[in-house]
């Protein structure tokens, strides 16, 4: 009963906020439309365009991959060397796969400065 409870209230909360930030977004769009406001800023150049997100999604999870995938290969050289299995893997794998969604931020930024 108590994981129903859970990933109930997770999914409300998920609604709620999504819920919240889409309806202040559209509020504030239409009250600087009624104002004659300048909306430019809502509106990206065809030449600054974002890249795709699932495309940052997937180098992401590519990368953290590859860093959880070097993780345990250093933690089986560490523990080779004598380090503490339990101490070895974890360490690795979460220094590595860390270091990978660390190169992946800055290839991100990267190609959102192109």
């Amino acid at each position: 009963m108590e994981p129903v409870i859970v990933f109930l209230s997770l999914f409300i909360l998920v609604f709620g906020i999504s819920y919240l930030f889409y309806t202040t977004r559209n509020k504030e769009r239409l009250a600087l439309i009624e104002r004659d406001k300048d909306v430019s800023i809502f509106m990206r150049e065809p030449s600054k365009r974002a890249p795709a997100a699932w495309k940052i999604v997937l180098l992401a999870l590519g990368l953290l991959s590859i860093g959880v995938g070097v993780g345990i290969l250093l933690g089986a050289i560490l523990s080779m060397f004598g380090m503490d299995e339990e101490v070895a893997y974890p360490a690795s794998i979460f220094l590595t796969g860390g270091t990978g969604l660390l190169v992946s931020f800055f290839v991100i930024k990267k190609l959102d400065n192109e």
